[in-house]
C-alpha cells in the first residue's frame, strides 16, 4: 500500500509541536481526528511511533526514525520550491551529537572529520553535564555522546561504549619553560602547574603518581575545561598536564612544547550509543571510519 502523505503531515506536526492539541490548532483538523490519523499510519509501517502515556504522546525509537524520513520529505517538497524559484537547495541527513562540556574540542573535530566534508549532512553538537546527555541520548534527541570515561553499564540501560582513541598525558608548556630532554620530576618542581580538576580520571591518576614519587607542586589553576588549559598555557601562566590533542596545533607550531609522557596516564576517548532497532546511518558511517583508521595504523 502507497504511503498516504496526509498521515504523515499529522504525524510529522504532531511531533514538531509536542502534542495533538497543539497540531490540532495548526492544521485545522480536531485531535480525535488527528489520532486515528497517526493510528493508521501506524498500522501501515507496522510501529508505534509514539509511546501512549496517559494523555501525552512521547516519541519512541521508531517515531524518531519516521521523523527523520519525514524531515527530509518535507524539506524537499521546500527545496523544490526552492529551486524552481531559482534557490539552490536539497534535503540533508542529520546526525545529533552530544559532548561533555569539558571535552577536547580537537577530539570532537577528529571524531567529526569523516563527516565535514560531506555536503549533504547536517551536524548538530551540543555540550553538557554527562548525566543530561545520556538523558537525552535514552530519549533519542542525541544519537551518540561524546566522553572520555564510559558510562557504568546496567541491564535497564545498556549503553555501548566504542573505544575512538587512547593516547598518553604529557607535560606541556612553553619553550621559555620546557625544553624535550628536561626531567619531569624537576620541571614539576620547579614550575606552576595547570592541572584538569580533581573530578577528572586524569587528575586522580596524576595526584596518586605525585604522592608515589613524592612531589608536593605548586598549583596555580585547577580548570574542568580542557579549552581554558590550553589558554592558560598558550598564555604561559605554567606548564600543563594534558592529553596532546588539547593542543595538538600549538605542538604542531611550536609555541608549546611537549616534555614526556607519562607511562601511567593515559585519556581514553569513547562514543557512547544505545542499542537501538533503528540506527542512525551516520553513526555507523562515522564509527567504521574510526575503526578503519585504527586497523590502518596498527597494521
Amino acid at each position: 500500500m502507497p504511503l498516504n502523505y496526509k498521515h504523515l503531515k499529522y504525524f510529522w506536526t504532531v511531533a514538531h509541536e509536542g502534542s495533538l492539541a497543539r497540531a490540532s490548532e495548526v492544521l485545522h483538523v480536531s485531535a480525535p481526528a488527528l489520532s486515528v490519523q497517526i493510528q493508521t499510519l501506524e498500522d501501515q509501517l507496522g510501529h508505534a511511533l509514539f509511546d501512549r502515556k496517559g494523555r501525552q504522546l512521547v516519541i519512541n525509537e521508531a517515531g524518531r526514525v519516521a521523523l527523520d524520513y519525514a524531515d527530509t520529505i518535507f524539506t524537499a517538497g521546500q527545496d523544490l520550491v526552492g529551486t524552481l524559484n531559482g534557490l539552490d537547495a536539497r534535503a540533508r541527513q542529520v546526525i545529533r551529537v552530544g559532548a561533555i562540556a569539558t571535552l577536547s574540542r580537537n577530539f570532537q573535530v577528529a571524531f567529526l572529520k569523516p563527516l565535514l566534508q560531506r555536503e549533504d549532512i547536517d551536524i548538530i553538537v551540543r555540550s553538557d553535564g554527562l548525566n543530561v546527555l545520556l538523558e537525552e541520548l535514552e530519549a533519542l534527541q542525541v544519537d551518540v555522546v561524546l566522553v572520555n570515561s564510559p558510562p557504568t553499564v546496567s541491564h535497564d540501560m545498556p549503553w555501548l561504549a566504542h573505544l575512538i582513541d587512547d593516547q598518553p598525558v604529557s607535560l606541556v608548556g612553553s619553550p621559555e619553560r620546557v625544553r624535550p630532554d628536561d626531567d619531569v620530576r624537576e620541571l614539576i618542581a620547579s614550575q606552576p602547574l595547570i592541572l584538569p580538576s580533581t573530578a577528572t580520571g586524569i587528575r586522580n591518576s596524576f595526584d596518586a603518581w605525585l604522592d608515589r614519587e613524592g612531589l608536593k607542586p605548586r598549583i596555580v589553576a585547577e580548570v574542568d575545561d580542557m579549552a581554558m588549559i590550553r589558554l592558560l598555557t598558550r598564555a604561559d601562566h605554567g606548564v600543563a598536564v594534558v592529553p596532546p590533542i588539547v593542543v595538538r596545533d600549538e605542538l604542531d607550531s611550536g609555541r608549546l612544547v611537549e616534555a614526556e609522557h607519562f607511562d601511567a596516564l593515559r585519556e581514553t576517548f569513547y562514543a557512547i550509543t544505545l542499542k537501538r532497532r533503528f540506527e542512525n546511518p551516520l553513526v555507523r558511517a562515522v564509527l567504521d571510519e574510526h575503526y578503519k583508521s585504527d586497523q590502518s595504523s596498527s597494521a
